[in-house]
Parts: C-alpha cells; structure tokens; sequence
C-alpha cells in the first residue's frame, strides 16, 4: 500500500494471514460508525417496548432486526480482512454498502412496530450489491480463490432474494408463525453460505486484524449503550430535578459496562484465533448473541433510568431483568466464544456461573430492596465477576512463570 494518496486501481489477491502490524484501517471505521445509527435506532426501539410491558414480544423483534445489522457487519469484516486493496473502486463499493446500513437504520422503527421489513430488505439489497461486486471482483482477480468468491456472490445474491420473498409474505397477511419459520430458516441459510462457499479454500482472514475489529464492535455497542442511558437521563432531568436515586441508577449503569468491557479485554482473542483457525465460526458467529446482549443492556439501563422518574408499564422485578439478563448472558456467552478457540488462563466457567446465577437471582429482591439497590449489587456482582476473572489470570501468569 502506497504511503500516501490512494491508488487508482489495486488487483485484488488474497492479503497473507501473518502480514505484520496488520490494524483496522480508517475506512473500516468509518464504516462501523454507519452501524451506530442502526444500532441506537434498534436499542431504541426496544427499550420502548420494554416500558410499555412488552418485553417478549419486544425481544423476538429486536433479535430479527439485531441479526439483521450484526450480519452485513459480518460480511464486510471477514471480508475485508482478506481482500482489502482500498483502491478507488473498493472504497466507492463500501460506500454503496454503507448507504445500505444507513436505510437498513431508517427501516428499524418499522420493522419493530409494525413487522414492515421493506426499508430493512431494501438496505440489505443496496449493501449487497456492493458486496456481491466486491465477490466477483475477488473471483476474477484471484484464480487461486475463485470458486470461493463465486460461491459467495452466489449464495449471498440468491438468499436476497429469499429475504424479498419474505417481505412479500408478510404484504399478503402471512401468519406470525410462518414469518418467523422463514426468517429462522433464512437466517440458518446466511450461516450457512460461508461454511458451504469456503469449502474449496479458504480465505486468507487475519487473525489480530479480526480479532481487533470485533473489539471495536464491542467497543461500539458499549458506547451505544451509554448514550441510550444518557438519553433517558437527559429526558429524566427534562420533567424532574436532580435525584439521588437518578445518580444512583447513573452512577450504576456506568460501572457495568466498564466491568464488562474490562472483561470481555482480559483476555486477548488473536493468538487464540491464530493457532485455532478451525473454531473461527463457533467464535465469530458466538458473537451474535455477545452484541445482542450488550445492545439489549442499553435498552435495559434505559429503562432503569426511566423507572426514577415515571411508573411504567413494567414491574420493578421486570425492570431490574431487563438489565440482569442481558448482563448474565453476555458473561456466558464470553466465556463460551472465547473457550471454544483456546483455554482461559482467569475466567473460568465456575466463575461465569456463579455470576450468572447471582444476577438472576437478584432481581426477586427487588420488592424488598428496591430498584436501586438492585441494581447497585448486580453492578457490584459485574464487578465481582472481573476481580475474580483477573486474580485467577493473575495467579495464572505467576504458576507459569
């Protein structure tokens, strides 16, 4: 790659695995911040459902769409971790799926209302035009690789179609049951197509470069999540003065996202991924159900705050699992992705149990204790789960010196 400036046209070869100080590059960022839209818009839209004393069928909804925008995440990342040339073509194809994230976003509010997935369905054929460019691109300047990429224009152009078809059905008054039978189906079907495309030979992902994005990803949605409980405390301070219980719960929600980004770091992912190369799938699509569940925690702390200053629709029980929940299946599933390609040197999965099993408990106390004091031990139990992580890592690291 050239220092400077930016060249015309680069022939798309697979990039190596162990090319050094590989790092995200600037419009990769770039192209995270599209998600942030989507993302806030789907937080959004079931913290709303959530107050109103919906939360289960705010949660179907919410996972449908959350899926939605996690896989065209996806399906940019490995993608360019292998073929990154950043010519002027390249760049000009990411802006077109970028314009897709950005309509997929505006049709979020639809799709969770009112099941309408045809602003969604749109975004997603506008980004994977531009993939599917990237695909045959990769295929025709890359013999090495070709029935790959060709596989993966294939599979991805064919299942879009699958995904309209889906949108007709729900035009027609299909019933509940036979559009969540097609989306799960569908989405079986997108999981699918990268195990069935690299079948004939991989492609040449890099395993920091990886590791490094999902990080920020993270990073992302943990931001997300702060700004949704920042919304509902700007809103709070709108109607109410100043409150030691709003501080509290303020206060709270801060210390649980610091602890659980302190956990998901303890524990760097890209050596892992580069000695086991085979458990990249059970890693990489663990993630969903990962960001869904620091995605979920926003919309939980939002209504937490919510709960200061109005009387919802939803019991103070209800409230306190809105925010215990999403944090017990983000501990597990950490330890789970992260088990799946190497051992852990501190988080062991007793140690995940024993914090699940507390934050699910709590919330039963909360007619007693209250809201606040609810909240305040399951940050502390947050907190509990990152020193024990972090002292047995540290007891690791001097057994083994």
């Amino acid at each position: 790659m050239p220092d400077a400036g930016v060249r015309i046209r680069v022939r798309m070869t697979a990039r190596p695995i162990d090319e050094p100080h590989r790092a995200a590059s600037q419009l990769e960022l770039l192209f995270d911040l599209t998600f942030v839209v989507a993302v806030a818009a789907a937080t959004e839209e079931f913290a709303h459902t959530i107050a109103d004393g919906h939360p289960w069928s705010g949660l179907l909804a919410f996972l449908q769409v959350f899926f939605a925008i996690w896989w065209a995440w996806m399906n940019f990342t490995w993608f360019a971790s292998s073929y990154d040339t950043d010519d002027v073509t390249y760049r000009v194809l990411t802006m077109v799926q970028m314009a897709g994230v950005l309509l997929l976003a505006a049709g979020v509010p639809d799709a969770a209302d009112h099941g309408d997935y045809l602003m969604v369905t749109s975004g997603y054929l506008v980004m994977r035009i531009g993939l599917i460019s990237l695909w045959l691109r990769a295929g025709i300047e890359d013999p090495a690789r070709r029935r790959t990429a060709f596989r993966y224009a294939f599979g991805i152009g064919v299942l879009q179609i699958g995904w309209f078809g889906r949108w007709y059905l729900v035009q027609i008054g299909t019933s509940e049951g036979v559009l969540l039978a097609a989306f799960v189906v569908l989405s079986i079907l997108e999981l699918a197509v990268p195990l069935w495309a690299e079948r004939p030979r991989a492609t040449t992902w890099h395993p920091h470069h990886i590791a490094e994005r999902y990080g920020l990803f993270t990073i992302i949605l943990l931001g997300e999540a702060v700004l949704a409980a920042s919304n509902a405390v700007r809103r709070a301070l709108e109607e109410t003065a100043v409150s030691a219980e709003l501080i509290a719960v303020a206060a709270c929600g801060l210390v649980i996202l610091f602890a659980l980004w302190w956990l998901y770091f303890l524990h760097p992912a890209g050596p892992r991924l580069e000695d086991r190369r085979d458990r990249s799938y059970r890693w990489g699509y663990g993630h969903y159900g990962l960001f869904a569940s620091l995605a979920a925690l926003g919309a939980g702390l939002e209504v937490a705050v919510e709960q200061t200053g109005h009387e919802l629709h939803l019991s103070p029980t209800g409230a306190s699992y809105a925010v215990a929940v999403p944090a017990a299946c983000f501990i597990g599933l950490l330890w789970a992705v992260h088990r799946c390609i190497g051992e852990l040197s501190g988080f062991h999965g007793g140690t995940a149990l024993a914090g699940i099993a507390i934050l699910l408990v709590l919330p039963l106390a909360t007619p007693v204790i209250g809201p606040v004091a609810d909240l305040a031990l399951t940050a502390a139990t947050c907190v509990g789960v990152v020193a024990a992580a972090s002292w047995n890592a540290r007891q690791g690291v001097f057994k083994g010196s």
